[in-house]
């Protein structure tokens, strides 16, 4: 008997309709899925980044929250795909569905960064993704990735990129 193979199904984004800068992974992991929040896995750096750059602290919800009050949107490029385990290297490209940025993009005119956590994130969007006459407003800017897979960069190194591309004082 073969094998069943289901998508990855992504999350609707954390945002506001002011936000400025809007990070972009790539596609849920299984254990984010699971607990059905964004960076669930709790070696991922991203939410003690957060906590670390903006002092984002409390239940997901409440961290949430503390991102849109802070113009900070989160979103993956993928709305699906399929992906056996979590890696990124296992993402099956032809299944991708993208997201709509278009329609996104529009709704959120303040917008003016798009920062990629991670190089995944990066090259399905440069790949799916046609930003048009909006790219002239939208800087498009690379970050470490906060996966536990990724750890050549420590945690303090992953703070100081992300502060800097951020665009924020120490």
């Amino acid at each position: 008997m073969a094998d069943v193979v289901v998508a990855s199904d992504g999350f609707p984004p954390i945002e506001a309709h002011d936000a400025r800068t809007l990070v972009l992974g790539s596609l849920p992991s299984q254990r984010s899925i699971a607990e059905q929040q964004y960076y669930a896995h709790p070696q991922n750096a991203f939410w003690p980044i957060m906590e670390a750059l903006f002092d984002i602290k409390g239940d997901y919800a409440q961290r949430c929250a503390q991102l849109c009050d802070r113009g900070i949107a989160v979103w993956d490029v993928l709305a699906s795909s399929v992906r056996p385990g979590s890696m990124d290297a296992d993402i099956d490209v032809g299944s991708a569905v993208v997201n709509d940025f278009q329609s996104f993009l529009a709704e959120h005119e303040r917008l003016r960064l798009i920062a990629f956590n991670g190089k995944k994130a990066e090259q399905l969007f440069h790949r799916f993704v046609d930003l048009g006459s909006l790219r002239s407003r939208i800087e498009l800017k690379a970050l470490p990735s906060t996966s536990p897979a990724y750890a050549t960069m420590p945690f303090s190194g992953k703070v100081a990129v992300w502060r800097e591309t951020l665009g924020l004082r120490q």
